[in-house]
């Protein structure tokens, strides 16, 4: 049996907002005593306001005061909340949104590529030797270590390999991991301090990757990358607190208010809690932990933090690897490795168990699956666990559970999303950039299934939207662009790369505000501008829901507000 679709589910242009209480009418809150609001704190005018509402959809001037949205109207009838304290924010044409969330991002990350060998614009096998000869000047450093290559527009064709780094670094370990975080490239010093040889067997869900003769190459896939983990010393505390402080504050820089922050070690939520109790977090976080922390997380679900800047309530775990280093897991061959159909990383009696204490403890799931063989198994185990445990015996009777990238779906489970309620969490940048390999690894049938936003939305589903960065930039106007328009960055989409699954502008607007606030359980609070809602808003040089669509490549952040907090502001 199937659990029963929420009723507004089947039309995702109104689902949640209902629930949200009425739109402001233009008369300030009153203190609830009959008497007029004090004055506001700080009011927001002189841009296009988008409330996220279908109606009414746009505002002349938002008023906020400790936190909250007070009034959400026209400017002739906000005079009373003016006082003299009041800091007027004009806009100055830009335009204001509700606050952007990143459903599925890396905080520490993000903070770690600001401090490590960003190899992100690296587009050849020579561009990569060349950006570890530059960090290899560096003769203090005991390893070197970076992230950030993806090799499918190289026209090399091919992964690199410890040749290709023995050739500029052979003394010190070399150690670059791939943009999906699912792969590596070792050089020889670095595969011998892991302990890799030839010999070396695969692990359960791994690879070493060999050539003909059965050397090791030095690509290294998912699980059996974790020896290299020990040949970069763990950072201390202090040195964590700051990377989760640095990531915040470029997230905040990218256009976020928020984040659904995924793998987390749960011991750094304490570190992200004294960060926001200090002023320096700037953005609220959701945070997903990994399964081995479950008892902790299960025993405070949910643990809020910091007045609820920082909330735990999840814990993350994945069934697959990743397309692009062929990880993840197919129902059939890859059409470039016929021999290869990916790797699965769970097993099926744990996780269900998992699931089962899930729905019992009041836990949010949060599961990485990218192929269709990796999702439809997780959808099947999902299934079974909510049938083992019916509403009535669960902590929370609609736990939320989400599916991370649900990137290629066979087409017969893409329905089961909006069935089951299960959310779909996906990062649209991802299909901008994928859509340079992934003809060649899954072949063109298979599309029909791959990052189909708008037929999940169509039969029923929500999706969170996100960057997945460090993988990705992590630009909001990057992965609002790559919802709405579907193209890479240069205006291209290549054949079978099926431009009708692209948004219009207003659900796009959805991924990112009102669909993450209720994956996060608080739709209540968050996702549009309403008095009473939290006033978190993100606010962009140019109108993202009127411009041509290749002009929101060109759009660019220029304020940031949380908690009616101006937290992040452009220089110009």
């Amino acid at each position: 049996m199937r659990l029963a679709a929420p009723a507004l589910a089947s039309v995702p242009a109104l689902v949640l907002l209902a629930a949200c209480g009425p739109a402001n009418d233009g008369a300030p809150a009153s203190s609830g005593d009959g008497a007029a609001a004090p004055s506001a704190d700080r009011v927001f005018t002189g841009g296009p306001i988008y409330t996220g509402l279908d109606g009414p959809a746009m505002a002349e001037l938002v008023a906020v005061a400790d936190g909250r949205i007070v009034y959400v109207g026209g400017a002739a009838g906000a005079e009373s909340l003016i006082g003299p304290d009041t800091e007027m924010v004009n806009l100055g044409g830009a335009a204001m949104f509700p606050g952007f969330t990143d459903s599925h991002v890396h905080v520490i990350g993000v903070g770690a590529r600001e401090r490590s060998l960003n190899l992100e614009d690296v587009g050849s096998i020579a561009e990569l030797q060349a950006a570890v000869a530059g960090a290899a000047a560096d003769e203090t450093a005991s390893i070197i270590a970076g992230r950030g290559w993806i090799e499918t527009h190289w026209p090399d064709g091919r992964f690199p390999t410890a040749a290709d780094l023995d050739a500029v670094e052979s003394e010190r370990p070399v150690v670059l991991v791939r943009a999906d975080g699912h792969a590596l490239v070792a050089n020889t010093a670095a595969m011998e301090a892991a302990g890799i040889t030839n010999d070396t067997p695969d692990p359960e869900g791994g690879a070493i990757r060999r050539d003909e003769t059965g050397a090791a190459t030095g690509m290294i896939i998912d699980t059996a990358m974790a020896p290299f983990a020990a040949l970069s010393p763990e950072p201390t505390r202090d040195e964590r607190k700051y990377l989760y402080e640095l990531g915040a504050r470029v997230i905040a820089a990218s256009g976020w208010t928020g984040v659904h922050d995924m793998s987390v070690d749960y011991a750094d939520v304490d570190l992200m809690a004294e960060l926001a109790e200090d002023g320096r977090f700037p953005i609220r976080s959701l945070v997903y932990a990994n399964p081995e922390d479950y008892a902790a997380v299960a025993a405070a679900a949910p643990r809020v933090e910091a007045d609820g800047r920082v909330i735990a309530r999840g814990v993350k775990f994945y069934m697959d690897g990743a397309l692009g280093s062929r990880g993840a897991a197919l129902l059939a061959p890859y059409d470039d490795a016929p021999e290869n159909s990916g790797l699965f990383l769970s097993q099926r009696p744990s996780s269900e168990a998992m699931m089962r204490d899930a729905l019992e403890d009041g836990v949010q799931l949060a599961v990485h699956a990218i192929g269709d063989a990796g999702n439809q198994r997780l959808l099947n185990w999902m299934e079974s666990s909510f049938d083992a445990v019916p509403e009535a015996e669960r902590a929370v009777a609609d736990p939320r559970w989400r599916v991370e990238h649900a990137q290629v779906l066979a087409p017969v489970d893409i329905p089961r999303f909006g069935e089951m309620r299960v959310i779909a969490s996906m990062q649209p940048s991802h299909a901008i950039g994928d859509l340079h390999f992934a003809p060649s690894r899954i072949g063109l049938q298979r599309l029909d299934g791959a990052y189909a936003w708008r037929t999940l939305i169509e039969t029923g589903a929500l999706i969170a939207g996100g960057s997945d960065a460090p993988v990705e930039r992590g630009e909001a106007r990057i992965e609002f662009y790559a919802a709405a328009v579907r193209r890479d960055l240069n205006g291209y989409a290549g054949e079978g790369w099926n431009l009708d699954q692209a948004l219009d502008r207003e659900t796009a607007l959805k991924l990112f505000t009102i669909w993450p606030a209720y994956a996060s359980f608080r739709e209540d609070e968050l996702g549009t501008i309403e008095v009473g809602k939290i006033a978190d808003f993100s606010v962009f040089d140019r109108d993202l829901m009127t411009v041509p669509d290749l002009e929101l490549r060109n759009a660019r952040p220029v304020m940031t507000v949380v908690d009616g907090e101006i937290v992040w502001r452009a220089e110009d």
